[in-house]
């Protein structure tokens, strides 16, 4: 016979462990608080650079030159009226340096390059301003440059800079030697046009404190108050509705205490999710708000299959009491619930270590989320039931519908 695991034994102490846990979550949210996202708090959030200049290019031609740079080349797109339109190509591969591409780029009629770092600057290392216009003009346009061996700017320098401003969070994207920073500045609603207005106040602050032609706007996001408030909204009353309809769902498929306790086993889930969100600083956003949303349907799913094993234990094992048929339920799929949960494990640690950004903070909310929701399903939801089941008249015990049995002598 298979062993049968003592699982009830552990219900209390691991009860009392996710209490600290979600206190300590709850506590954060007074604390920290969350660091929302874009999607949920009004403002303008952008992602700089401190690099100096590489080199720059002007033009004053009577066409159109446009720059597109990409991982391993740059194009200058020669295109108007009175000239013929052509394409230079620059691959790194043949001019892997900038002193080698300033040289080259002289065969445009019209483009001037002028040096201002080393010549020896790794051409593949270059990058450009996202805000700035990518058609060559008499203003320079500047290609950027971080190096080893420049000194690190630290958050709190940053913070200097922008101490101005009344609402700013500043924090360290990347290795320090990045020189990347992720600035939020908060929007009331006051000012009308507050992306720009933002934006040029926060260009201002830092190109003051760290040098013109210094500050690099790798990606820039704005979101108003009103339409942030609207998403917020809609967030928790998508989770709050996903909850009711599994609520229903799981009363009409079991009774009422099989579904309280499969919905607090995803509350629960929900609540660590918080936790850990509230705690690491991990932006909360709508992808966020997605890998939340997912390890609730997971959770129910793992639990379905726990309570459905529970009702046939019952039928096959009648003398057994509730607590008995919980231990014999949870053992027996064990191992179905492990090779599951490490399947899907394996598919969200890829995410995890071969993305970035986004998509790399909902991996890491997944799986944190698969490991809470396998513990609720064992320690929460049936620590629920079998709580309940004490003060129950029946003691917790599944009733099924059985034939009376037939006597000899009397008629079926």
């Amino acid at each position: 016979m298979k062993r049968v695991i003592q699982f009830s034994k552990f219900f209390l102490p691991m009860v009392i462990l996710s209490v600290v846990i979600i206190a300590c979550g709850i506590a954060g949210l007074f604390i920290k608080g969350i660091n929302f996202g874009i999607d949920f708090q009004a403002g303008l959030i952008e992602q700089i650079r401190i690099a100096p200049a590489a080199f720059s290019l002007t033009y004053d031609g009577s066409q159109s030159v446009a720059v597109s740079l990409s991982q391993n080349k740059i194009d200058l797109v020669v295109t108007g009226i009175g000239g013929d339109n052509k394409t230079y190509s620059f691959p790194f591969s043949q001019y892997p340096s900038a002193g080698l591409f300033i040289e080259a780029v002289k065969e445009v009629p019209g483009v001037t390059a002028e040096s201002l770092a080393p010549a020896s600057v790794p051409m593949d290392s270059v990058f450009v301003d996202s805000s700035k216009l990518t058609r060559l003009s008499e203003t320079p346009y500047f290609f950027h440059y971080v190096s080893m061996s420049m000194e690190q700017i630290s958050v709190d320098e940053v913070r200097d800079a922008l101490s101005g401003f009344e609402e700013v969070s500043v924090q360290s994207v990347g290795e320090p030697s990045d020189r990347t920073f992720q600035i939020r500045l908060s929007d009331d609603g006051s000012v009308e046009q507050a992306g720009s207005v933002l934006a040029s106040s926060l260009e201002n602050a830092l190109v003051n404190h760290f040098g013109e032609d210094s500050v690099v706007v790798v990606s820039s996001d704005f979101v108003g108050a009103r339409f942030s408030a609207s998403l917020a909204k809609q967030a928790v009353l998508l989770v709050v509705g996903a909850l009711f309809l599994i609520l229903i769902y799981a009363s009409i498929r079991f009774r009422w205490d099989f579904a309280f306790g499969a919905v607090l086993a995803i509350i629960h889930d929900a609540l660590i999710m918080v936790a850990f969100i509230v705690w690491t600083r991990m932006q909360f956003n709508s992808t966020t708000l997605a890998a939340v949303l997912t390890i609730v349907g997971y959770s129910i799913n793992d639990t379905v299959v726990i309570f459905d094993r529970i009702r046939e234990n019952k039928r096959l094992h009648p003398d057994k009491n509730l607590t008995e048929i919980l231990n014999l339920s949870q053992s027996e799929c064990l191992g179905r619930t492990l090779i599951t949960t490490i399947t899907t494990m394996l598919a969200v640690l890829s995410l995890y270590f071969f993305t970035s950004g986004d998509i790399k903070n909902f991996a890491l909310a997944l799986i944190v989320g698969l490991i809470s929701g396998v513990y609720s399903t064992i320690y929460i939801a049936s620590a629920f039931i079998s709580f309940v089941g004490r003060f129950r008249k029946d003691k917790g015990l599944i009733k099924q519908d059985q034939k009376k049995p037939v006597r000899i002598g009397e008629s079926l």
